[in-house]
């Protein structure tokens, strides 16, 4: 999913993940603006690489639980900018902050992942 929207990753810091997407063909709905699911698929795919950053992958990996997006304002192109933070990392879950904004860093959308910390077997 990640290559075909075009989600690119482009900074990763002590307490943060930061990704963009295109605004295009692949991510807007009929009206020409940014699809929600788009900006979710976004906002997952930042949740679920951070928190899987925090675990040790020899012994855990991560799972989404819950997802939720509030869509603020409209984008009809360029590119927006995903940043995940995280509010909670426990032993078994996890809630991440996603916060999308677009080229002029107006906030675009905000979501919150709960991801699972599970034991392989």
């Amino acid at each position: 999913m990640t290559d075909h929207i075009g989600i690119e990753f482009t900074e990763i810091g002590e307490d943060y993940v930061k990704a963009t997407m295109p605004v295009d063909s692949r991510t807007v709905q009929p009206f020409r603006m940014l699809h929600g699911g788009a900006s979710v698929v976004l906002a997952e795919t930042l949740g679920s690489i951070a928190a899987t950053m925090t675990v040790d992958p020899n012994d855990k990996y991560c799972v989404g639980l819950d997802i939720n997006a509030n869509h603020i304002k409209s984008v009809k192109s360029g590119f927006v900018e995903g940043t995940a933070r995280p509010l909670h990392v426990g032993k078994k879950t996890q809630v991440w902050e996603i916060k999308i904004t677009n080229e002029d860093h107006q906030l675009v959308c905000v979501s919150r992942i709960t991801m699972a910390v599970i034991d392989k077997k």
